[in-house]
This record gives C-alpha cells, sequence and structure tokens, in this order.
C-alpha cells in the first residue's frame, strides 16, 4: 500500500509537471479554476503544445502509460485532435530483459529444455517492447528458422498497479468535475484494461494470425507468418521468420526497382477486403509491423505482423461506414448527419440542420484540392472531431478502423504521393453495397441461418408463456398496490379525523379557559 501510495504521488507530480491542469479546468467548474491558479506547477510551465506536453508525461510515466496514451489516440470522440495527433506518435519502445530471463520462461513454458526446441537461439533480441519482446531462432527438427516472442516477466503486476491507479485517478476526475463524467474516462480504462491483458495472451495472437491467414488463402497480396502451435503458450509465441523490406524504407524499395503505385493501391485493396469481406482486419498497421516481399518487383506483396490487435465491426457498421465513406466522397453532408444521428454516434436529439452545417464547415476546404490529394481517413477524423459537440460517442471498433484506415492511407501516400484512395475504394464499395443486397444473397443469408431462426421460433411459445406470466404478476401486482393504496388512504382519513377532532377539542378547551379565567 505504502508503495502504492509513493507510485500515485509520482504519477500525479509527473502529469501536473505537464500542466495536465490546464486539461483539466477545460471540464472545472469555477472553484477548481480558484485552486488550479494557485498551483505552484503553474511556474514549470513548459512552452510545448499540449499535446506534446502529454505525450512527455506519459512517456516518464512507463510503458502501460504509453500504450494507454496510443489508445488514446484513437478516440476522436474523447479528446481533441491536436493532442490524437500527438499521441500517435508514442512508441511502445523499451529496454529488452536478459536473453537468460527469455530462456527460463521458454523452457517453463514448452516444459522442455531449450537446447531440445532450438539448434539456435540469438541472446540479442530484434524487438523489445512493453508486453513482450523478439529473438530469433532456429527449429531442431525441422532447421526452419522462426521468432519466438516472449511476453516480459513479471508484466501482469506492472499492469495490475498501473491499471490500478489510473482507475483511482480517473475516478477523482469524474467524481471531482462533472462536466468530465462525458469524457467516460473510467469507462476507457476498463476498455483499455481489456485490450491490454488480452495481449498478454500469446495465444490470442496466434488465433489472429491463423484467422487472416485462412482469409488469405487464396490471395497473395499479403503473407501471414506461420504460426507453431505445439511451440505456443500464453507467454510464448513461435512463428515462421519473416523476409522483406520494412514498409518505410522507400530508398531501398525504389532502388529495388518495386513498382510503390502497385505496392500502395494493394495497401488500400487489404484495408478494404479486411473490413468489409473478412470482418477482421489487422488493427495496429504502423510501419513497424509491415514488410515487402520483393521477390518479383512488379508484383510486390505485404507481409504483416504482430497481430495482437484486431478489430471487428457489427453488420449494422460495417454497412453505415460504407454508407459514409461513399456519402462523403459525394460531398453529402446531410446523409452524413443523417447516418451519425441514426446509428447514436452522436446525440439521437442532434439538430440534424444544425450537425449537417457543422459537418459542411469541417469538409468543404480539404474538397478544394484535387482528389489525388485528400487522405480519407483524416477526413473522416475531420468530421467526426467537428461533431464532438453533439456528443460524440462512438464504438472502439469504429476508432480502430479510423486509426487503420489512416496508418493504410498514409503509408500509401507516402510510396505513391497520387495514390488515390477513392478510385479503389468506389468500384469496391459498389459492388460490396450491390452483392449484399442481391437476392439471391438474402436467400443464401437466410438458408445459412435457417437453424437460428428455426430455434428462436422453437422457443417462441416458452418466451409468449414467459411473458404472459410477467404480465399477469404485473397485473396482480398493481391490483396489490390499489388495494394497499385504498387502505393506505383510509388510514390517512382516520388519522385526519383524530388529528382533526383533537384540534377542535383543544381549541374548545383554550375558550373555555378563557372566558372562566377572564
Amino acid at each position: 500500500m505504502h508503495k502504492d501510495i509513493i507510485r500515485l504521488l509520482r504519477i500525479a507530480n509527473i502529469f501536473f509537471k505537464a500542466r495536465i491542469d490546464l486539461l483539466i479546468k477545460e471540464y472545472s467548474s469555477s472553484n477548481w479554476n480558484l485552486v488550479f491558479f494557485f498551483s505552484p506547477w503553474q511556474f514549470f510551465s513548459s512552452s510545448l503544445p499540449r499535446g506534446e506536453r502529454l505525450v512527455v508525461a506519459l512517456e516518464e510515466a512507463g510503458p502501460i502509460f504509453i500504450k494507454f496514451g496510443q489508445l488514446l489516440s484513437t478516440r476522436p470522440d474523447i479528446i481533441p485532435a491536436d493532442i490524437a495527433k500527438s499521441l500517435s506518435r508514442l512508441q511502445d519502445n523499451l529496454k529488452p530483459f536478459s536473453s537468460d530471463e527469455a530462456k527460463k520462461i521458454i523452457t517453463n513454458e514448452l516444459n522442455k529444455p531449450i537446447q531440445e526446441i532450438f539448434s539456435s537461439f540469438e541472446d540479442k533480441p530484434i524487438a523489445a517492447a512493453s508486453i513482450a519482446q523478439v529473438h530469433k531462432a532456429k527449429l531442431r527438427k525441422s532447421n526452419e528458422e522462426v521468432v519466438v516472442k516472449v511476453v516480459r516477466p513479471g508484466i501482469e503486476k506492472i499492469i495490475f498497479r498501473d491499471i490500478s491507479l489510473m482507475k483511482r485517478i480517473a475516478r477523482f476526475i469524474e467524481n471531482r468535475f462533472s462536466e468530465a463524467k462525458r469524457l467516460r474516462l473510467l469507462d476507457l480504462v476498463m476498455e483499455y484494461e481489456t485490450v491490454i491483458n488480452s495481449e498478454l495472451d500469446m495465444r490470442i495472437e496466434s488465433s489472429n494470425m491463423k484467422q487472416t491467414k485462412i482469409h488469405f488463402e487464396e490471395n497473395d497480396l499479403l503473407h501471414v507468418p506461420k504460426v507453431y502451435l505445439e511451440l505456443t503458450t500464453k507467454k510464448v509465441l513461435t512463428m515462421e521468420r519473416i523476409s522483406g523490406i520494412p514498409i518505410d524504407n522507400i530508398s531501398m524499395l525504389e532502388k529495388k526497382g518495386v513498382n510503390l503505385q502497385l505496392l500502395a493501391e494493394r495497401g488500400v485493396e487489404i484495408f478494404l477486403k479486411q473490413v468489409f469481406i473478412d470482418n477482421f482486419f489487422h488493427a495496429d498497421m504502423h510501419p513497424g509491423n509491415i514488410f515487402v516481399n520483393i521477390e518479383d518487383p512488379s508484383n510486390p506483396s505485404y507481409v504483416a505482423v504482430d497481430y495482437a490487435i484486431v478489430g471487428t465491426l457489427k453488420e449494422e457498421e460495417q454497412f453505415q461506414i460504407g454508407r459514409m465513406l461513399m456519402s462523403v466522397v459525394q460531398r453529402n453532408f446531410k446523409e452524413i448527419a443523417t447516418i451519425m444521428i441514426d446509428v447514436k454516434w452522436v446525440n439521437p436529439s442532434s439538430n440534424p440542420i444544425e450537425l449537417e452545417r457543422t459537418i459542411r464547415v469541417a469538409c468543404e476546404p480539404v474538397f478544394e484540392q484535387p482528389m489525388e490529394k485528400i487522405k480519407f481517413g483524416e477526413l473522416l477524423l475531420d468530421i467526426f472531431e467537428s461533431a464532438r459537440s453533439f456528443d460524440l460517442n462512438m464504438q472502439p471498433s469504429l476508432m480502430l478502423l479510423q486509426k487503420t484506415l489512416i496508418n493504410i492511407e498514409g503509408l500509401g501516400k507516402q510510396l505513391f504521393p497520387k495514390l488515390d484512395f477513392w478510385s479503389i475504394a468506389d468500384p469496391f464499395l459498389q459492388n460490396w453495397i450491390t452483392e449484399r443486397y442481391d437476392p439471391s444473397k438474402i436467400t443464401e443469408w437466410a438458408q445459412s441461418n435457417a437453424i437460428h431462426w428455426i430455434e428462436k421460433a422453437r422457443k417462441l411459445p416458452e418466451t409468449a408463456e414467459s411473458a404472459l406470466n410477467q404480465l399477469n404478476k404485473l397485473e396482480q401486482y398493481n391490483r396489490d398496490s390499489e388495494d394497499r393504496h385504498t387502505e393506505l388512504m383510509a388510514k390517512v382519513l382516520r388519522e385526519q379525523r383524530t388529528v382533526y377532532l383533537a384540534l377542535v377539542t383543544i381549541m374548545i378547551g383554550l375558550g373555555v379557559s378563557f372566558w372562566f379565567f377572564r
């Protein structure tokens, strides 16, 4: 407990040095503004922009806070765009732990001496982050080259400690500043807890990789590394060692004669396929996780690693995002406003005309540029940012999608600055919507869901009987309530008559006394 208090005070000091009080004041009452006016940290104010100050604070607070900052960067419904942009640059790099510890974890997890599993194992990791680090190795039995991802020792305790502190801070802010409740900080921390705990289990990442590999079995646009399930546990993931050029090493790609325009366009195709066909998308597509296979430079393909975070959408979300993308390019701002209100991304009572006007103001300057210069991911971010005043509230999966689109489109523009996202997305979405609502497809859907509906029909009499029972109980409750109400009113009337009689008696007594003693 003593250590927790010291840690809490240290975290508080870090964030107040970064002038977090200036952000809190935006959501605070005048009484708290007076407190902050006398804050000693105002004398140590940094000249950096507020987003950069927050980045510095998160980096000083440690890796778990850095990852929380990365999550915040995907939530334009909660934080301003300038802060989100700064947080998106946070890097989850950490000093590696010793190879002896890594080998010990592998041995314990796989129940075999490491020498029996690998003919070689490189002590120096090729990557080290807050959750795990990665080592090169070679399998003894097959001589295949692999990489082994090992969960950092003791990380569970660190996560539990820091998440507990985040919850305390979130509760403090929400309890002290009523206006800040709309930020839903505690909900956000709870969401983060779920995400980071899933990253601790290498079996989840393994399953994500297997699923993605199935989706691309008949498609050579994306290569997913092979997973060795027999050498994978909760704390260890063994996978094929891939080769390729990092996606952001453009000079090397140019030197090798890679068709950069085709490569950029294929990145968009992969995104569209994963989101609208597979409904299972890699949600951490930053440059460190993407490589290029250049065996045939004229026909390049992608290789992606780190599948700890994937996204899926509800069927309704999927359709509305498709509609929204089409409405954006058609500049149909009324339709965009209608979608956001109908699906409750904003307050359902929002004035559609005001929302339409707000979105129009945010978008029209962007459309002054040539189509190939428009970044649709950032345009969506502008729309969401403009809608914050209408109580914007979107599901985490949609925020992950928006972040993924920004990453994919940004990488594509780096590879080929004239990349026209919409020229690829428009025919894809038109075909997708046509196929989705093709009568034959609806028949197939009905057939595939027949068992589900038959089961619902089978349970209908039971459900109806239960509902009738509940109604009967409600009616009986109402009748009982009426009886109790009648009895209570009779009692009140009796008591009222008693009080009136007592008052009259007292008044008569006072009158007689006054007359007798005058």
